[in-house]
């Protein structure tokens, strides 16, 4: 026997988004996005105004992608659209809330640009406008090629940008957000990336020389033939990271967390790896001739 509380979420809820009339469920509304507007207004904690022949409750926003909403609510899918129609759905997700559907389409949008084109959609002076603001996103946005180098970027959040062969040297990157960055061939050398986002981020052939990445999150990024010649990666987490035929000669991995990462062909001459996490990593083809290994954690690890 259901309890009032599942009934209750299951029984029909109509809406009039824009005019264009929806039925759908509480439940459908709530479970898939809990942190979003609509799941709040149906969290049941709210009085919402109902047309009093209707029913229905009105939201004055676009009807003609509601059902899109809906869908992702539904099946976690959104059909193929137009760029201008992500666009369009993107500022829907936004407005009501719904992180998951925006990160979704971002994905779709930096995935299309990718293919498409590698021309910048800002220049140097449009960014310098921007990071004048108080709260800065280039979100998904393509900065491919521009010399973005000395710029205080602290705290921008760049995820799902492209951003291959930018130049970042010597930028303040304090905090800055990378998440599945398309960043190939991008140089940060003496960048200051000190406890950045980078989670599953594209760094291909990048240069990282005596950069300061010290405390930031790397795991499950690209770093195949990366340089980080001298570079700070102290307390770094690089889990699951692919190291493959990088370059970390005298780098500074003290502390770093290395489990699961791919290191083959890396050079690790004269680093310093005490303290490191190397738990399951196979070192047999890894340089580490003068590098440092006292009190690494090497459980597992196969040399």
């Amino acid at each position: 026997m259901q309890s009032p509380e599942s009934s209750s979420s299951a029984a029909p809820v109509l809406l009039n988004i824009g005019g264009t009339k929806y039925a759908t469920t509480a439940e459908t509304l709530t479970q898939r996005e809990p942190d979003s507007m609509l799941a709040a207004m149906f969290s049941g904690r709210h009085t919402l105004p109902h047309h009093p022949t209707t029913g229905a409750v009105f939201v004055d926003r676009d009807g003609k992608h509601f059902r899109h909403i809906l869908n992702w609510l539904r099946d976690g899918a959104i059909p193929a659209l137009s760029e201008s129609e992500h666009h369009q759905l993107l500022r829907e997700a936004e407005y009501y809330q719904l992180l998951g559907l925006a990160d979704y389409i971002n994905e779709k949008l930096v995935s299309k640009k990718t293919e498409n084109s590698c021309e910048a959609e800002l220049t140097r002076k449009d960014v310098i406008k921007c990071i004048q603001a108080q709260k800065i996103r280039f979100r998904g946005l393509n900065l491919s090629g521009l010399d973005l180098s000395k710029l205080d970027l602290s705290e921008v959040d760049f995820s799902y940008a492209c951003i291959e062969r930018t130049n970042f040297s010597c930028a303040n990157l304090h905090k800055a957000k990378f998440r599945l960055v398309e960043a190939a061939h991008s140089s940060f050398e003496q960048a200051n990336l000190h406890e950045c986002e980078l989670t599953g981020a594209n760094l291909q052939d990048a240069v990282l020389d005596r950069a300061n990445v010290q405390s930031a999150n790397l795991q499950d990024a690209c770093l195949t033939g990366c340089s980080f010649i001298e570079t700070d990666v102290r307390s770094a987490h690089l889990q699951n990271a692919n190291l493959t035929g990088a370059d970390l000669n005298g780098a500074n991995l003290e502390g770093a967390n290395l489990k699961g990462a791919k290191l083959s062909g890396a050079n690790l001459q004269g680093a310093n790896l005490q303290r490191a996490y190397l738990r399951e990593v196979d070192l047999r083809e890894t340089d580490l001739t003068g590098a440092k290994l006292g009190g690494a954690n090497l459980l597992g690890a196969i040399r």
